[in-house]
């Protein structure tokens, strides 16, 4: 089943920050595969085509040999276990679960930030207004976390590059890249982590223009 081509299925607008994460997956283990966009708008996930695929309906879903997978963090950790080129998650048991309570934290919280702070911010270029004081909140959470991850400097989460930093890089740049207060140092970070040559592929994508 390792064979047969692979084919990614995203937001035609290239906004997501869970598709994102896979291109990066899938590019860093120089995997092969199709880019298939979905105008969410139009509600293209949910045709029937599409929700017989993906059992979510929702994107980003990873397709190969009939089997699909949907939610970014199972197809990283699918892909990471069946292709073991440039891994993308550590070795050590307790860094690697490090990275994987990263990635499920920063996909089930700070659902103020996320909403006010979208990735129409960091993908298009828009300005959004001031917080909320729960999105103030949510901003606070998430830059002591960041600060408690990587305060004493150190260029990644786990002393090596882990996809969670790409993860993490995108949250911190909802903020960042508002214009929004952000310690010198987690900016350095981002900044490093945004340079990372998938992601400037990503961001090179042709975009339609918002509605």
């Amino acid at each position: 089943m390792n064979n047969a081509r692979l084919r990614l299925y995203v937001d035609a607008q290239y906004t997501s920050p869970y598709a994102l994460s896979v291109f990066v997956a899938l590019r860093e283990k120089a995997l092969e595969f199709d880019l298939q966009p979905l105008d969410l708008d139009a509600h293209e996930q949910q045709a029937q085509g599409y929700a017989g695929l993906s059992l979510t309906q929702r994107v980003p879903t990873l397709e190969q040999g009939g089997f699909a997978l949907s939610e970014s963090s199972a197809i990283t950790e699918y892909l990471e276990e069946q292709f073991a080129q440039a891994p993308i998650y550590p070795r050590d048991a307790r860094q690697r679960a490090r990275v994987r309570q990263v990635q499920a934290w920063l996909r089930s919280d700070l659902q103020a930030l996320r909403q006010e702070r979208s990735t129409l911010v960091i993908f298009y270029g828009q300005k959004a207004g001031p917080l909320s004081a729960a999105g103030e909140a949510a901003a606070r959470k998430l830059i002591e976390a960041a600060q408690l991850l990587l305060g004493d400097g150190r260029e990644y989460l786990c002393g090596q590059w882990s996809i969670a930093d790409i993860d993490l890089a995108l949250m911190l740049n909802r903020l960042i890249l508002n214009g929004d207060p952000v310690p010198a140092g987690l900016v350095d970070y981002a900044r490093r982590q945004w340079q990372h040559p998938a992601v400037q592929e990503w961001l090179a994508l042709s975009r339609p223009a918002l509605g």
